[in-house]
C-alpha cells in the first residue's frame, strides 16, 4: 500500500527514519512522526477498534482527528486517535475493545 505523503491537516508526512512498534504483539515497521494510523495501513492493518455495544469494527474515517474511529490502546492508553499521533520507537499499539484492548479481559 502507499504511504499518505500530503495529510490534510498534519501537512506533509515527516521522511523520519525506519522505526519498529508492535501492533497486537507483532513487530512492525513504520516512518519515525508519521501519524501510527498511516503505519498500519501500509502494514495492510484497517480495524482499530471494536465498538462496545455490538463489537462492530471501526477504522479510520476522518484521518484529522475529529471522529474516535481510529481510537487504539497505545503504550497502556485507551483513547489514543492514532491518525494525529505520531509514530515512535518501540511504541505497543493494540486493537481497541470499548476502551480495552481486544485481548484484555
Amino acid at each position: 500500500m502507499d504511504r499518505i505523503k500530503n495529510h490534510p491537516v498534519l501537512g506533509e508526512s515527516p521522511v523520519g527514519k525506519l522505526v519498529s512498534f508492535t501492533y497486537d504483539g507483532k513487530t512492525l515497521q513504520g516512518y519515525e512522526g508519521e501519524p501510527i494510523a498511516a503505519a498500519l495501513r501500509v502494514n495492510g492493518v484497517m480495524i482499530h477498534r471494536y465498538t462496545a455495544k455490538r463489537h462492530e469494527p471501526r477504522g479510520v474515517f476522518c484521518a484529522i482527528g475529529r471522529c474516535t474511529d481510529c481510537v487504539m490502546v497505545v503504550d497502556g492508553q485507551p483513547n489514543v486517535r492514532t491518525c494525529i499521533t505520531p509514530l515512535r520507537e518501540g511504541m505497543k499499539v493494540q486493537t481497541q475493545d470499548g476502551v480495552k484492548p481486544l485481548d484484555a479481559e
